[in-house]
């Protein structure tokens, strides 16, 4: 069955630009108010199988039934495009634009929306109805303008956002540093915090001491002067007495005198003696008596007296320092420049000291077997070994005539030895622990030891007995030496003190201070102008004798200094070191050269007579000789 209706005729085109092109149409056919009906007709059942889509009520787009009137529909049509060019107007365009950032064209966007979207078929249709009307001229594209680019901008900010994670992580980095150079800093500053506060106490510490001591010895100063002038009034006794005792004396010889008379027979009429208050004690007797009972009573004192008739006296007038004013540096250059020459295997424990004869080309050693020995040189050959100590030996020193040696022991002894015939003449024992070193005086009559015991001794060859016991230090006395010609004693001690000693009445002159660790040598120069002093952590110092003053500080550590020596000259100091090594400093340049040979320890060193030589010994048993 047919059915045939009359209307307007459909617009061609599914698309939104066909409706579009088709009100165009329909305004233009409204303005010539041309109508026309045909004539349509319609299967009621259809042979195919094709299946048509069922079109919406709700479209928009949809054309209004045949009862209403067609003005209604091209006005919602014109409606449409009034809208749609609004929209376009309202888009509005970044002004400039970078290559990278183009927005796409509507079409383009539409084929990538489609394809992002997997509508393949659409887009096929799409595409096919789209560039079809363009071939053929019956539609051209309006220009909308651009379509922003959502995938670049999406690129664009991935990339940013990488960037901003990467910064990020940089940031934390740095952060993270920064906290721990923040904790640490915190850590370092509570440490030195502590450390400040530690000192500002030990500073209040040491004041509130001082101000103690001060104290302490403000309330001895009346006892010090009381006994000042105690001292001094004893003085003057002390000169009456011996006044008295001179004028005793001489009437003792005329007493003996008129003794020896009447024991002949003679009559020799005794005037009466008065001597002090002593005279008087006992009126009744005659004056014959008297003088009988007064010799008898000073010659008792002096028969004990007659004990210690051998000591020696400290000579008053020495002999000049003949090294006073002869300077060896005026005739030739301070030697500097040593090498290795020579290896003398004399021991097989450690040397602990050596010393060179005055005069002769002679070489003593002593070592912890108990031994000493003497060798030639330069060769070295053995000339005598000494045997007697029960202990290891500690220090040795020629008699200023070679004839005779002096050697200190770990078995609290001092021997003397006859080099002549090699044989021990003589043992000074008194300390009460180890001797470390002992020294001769220029007349030869008196030898001074020091001690592990804190004290020093004078003895006194002669009379073989302890003259003096020089205490004052509080640690043990390491070394011990004579200023040259003269009665000064030179100690150092683990007290970190020097001290300068007046032989002649065993007390201290003065003391030096300036080390921070225990002393372990020092000696004079061959002038006597200088003081060379080493302790336990390699330093050296350098004192005017003249002014008692600290000249030179030298730091040669860690390593401890054993041992110095002066040359000829006095112008370079030789330093044994504990690492080994043999330091050699001039004092005028202050250039400091280092001697490498021995295999361990050095403990001793000295320079020979011309300063030709140095010579050091260590704890591999050997002496070494550097030319």
């Amino acid at each position: 069955m047919k059915r045939t209706l009359s209307g307007p005729r459909p617009l061609e085109g599914a698309t939104g630009e066909g409706f579009m092109a088709a009100g165009e149409a329909a305004e233009a056919l409204a303005a010539e108010g041309a109508y026309y009906l045909e004539q349509v007709t319609i299967t009621e059942s259809s042979e195919d199988d094709y299946q048509y889509d069922e079109v919406s009520e709700q479209d928009d787009l949809s054309i209004p039934d045949g009862d209403e009137d067609l003005t209604k529909a091209l006005q919602m049509i014109q409606d449409k495009k009034v809208d749609a060019e609004l929209l376009a107007q309202k888009a509005v365009l970044p002004a400039k634009q970078s290559v990278s950032e183009v927005p796409e064209v509507v079409e383009d966007f539409l084929c990538n929306f489609l394809l992002k979207m997997g509508l393949n078929r659409t887009l096929n249709c799409f595409q096919n109805e789209w560039y079809e009307l363009i071939q053929k001229g019956s539609f051209k594209p309006p220009d909308l303008g651009f379509v922003p680019d959502a995938y670049t901008q999406n690129l664009l900010l991935d990339s940013e956002n990488k960037s901003l994670k990467k910064d990020l992580k940089h940031y934390k980095d740095a952060a993270d540093k920064a906290r721990e150079d923040l904790l640490k800093a915190q850590k370092e500053r509570d440490f030195h915090r502590m450390q400040h506060k530690r000192i500002v106490q030990e500073k209040n510490s040491l004041i509130s001491d001082l101000k103690g001591l001060k104290l302490h010895y403000a309330s001895y100063e009346p006892t010090i002067r009381v006994l000042h002038e105690k001292h001094h009034i004893l003085l003057r006794q002390k000169m009456l007495t011996s006044l008295e005792r001179d004028k005793a004396v001489g009437q003792i010889t005329g007493l003996q005198t008129t003794l020896r008379n009447l024991e002949t027979g003679h009559s020799v009429q005794v005037p009466e003696i008065r001597v002090g208050h002593r005279y008087d004690k006992d009126k009744s007797e005659g004056p014959t008596q008297k003088a009988v009972r007064e010799a008898r009573e000073q010659a008792r004192p002096k028969i004990k007296q007659k004990s210690h008739t051998k000591d020696s006296e400290f000579p008053i007038n020495i002999q000049p320092n003949p090294n006073l004013y002869f300077y060896k540096e005026t005739v030739s250059p301070p030697k500097i420049e040593y090498r290795l020459s020579n290896i003398f295997r004399l021991h097989e424990l450690p040397v602990n000291c050596i010393a060179i004869h005055p005069r002769k080309e002679i070489l003593v050693s002593c070592s912890e077997d108990h031994h000493w020995k003497m060798v030639g040189l330069p060769k070295g050959n053995v000339i005598l070994t000494g045997c007697g100590h029960t202990d290891w030996l500690s220090g040795c020193c020629f008699h200023p005539s070679g004839n005779m040696l002096a050697t200190s022991s770990g078995d609290t002894t001092v021997k003397l030895w006859d080099l002549v015939k090699g044989d021990c003449i003589l043992t000074l024992g008194g300390h009460s622990h180890a001797v470390w070193s002992c020294t001769w005086h220029s007349c030869g009559d008196f030898i001074a030891s020091s001690s592990l015991d804190t004290t020093s001794k004078v003895w006194d060859v002669n009379s073989e007995r302890c003259r003096y016991t020089l205490r004052g230090h509080t640690d043990s006395v390491n070394s011990i030496e004579f200023f040259p010609f003269s009665n000064t004693l030179l100690t150092s001690s683990a007290d970190k003190t020097l001290s300068i000693w007046d032989a002649r009445l065993g007390c201290c002159v003065q003391s030096l201070y300036g080390h921070m660790h225990s002393i372990n040598d020092a000696t004079f120069t061959a002038r006597g102008h200088m003081i060379a002093s080493c302790d336990s952590c390699g330093v050296t110092k350098i004192w005017d004798f003249r002014k008692l003053l600290p000249m030179v500080s030298i730091d040669i550590g860690p390593s401890p200094g054993n041992e110095v020596a002066f040359d000829s000259s006095g112008r370079v100091l030789a330093q044994a070191s504990g690492s080994g090594v043999i330091h050699l400093l001039d004092l005028k340049s202050g250039q400091i050269r280092k001697l490498l040979g021995h295999e361990s320890e050095a403990h001793s060193v000295v320079f020979s007579q011309e300063g030709e030589s140095l010579f050091s010994g260590g704890s591999d048993g050997t002496v070494r000789t550097w030319s």
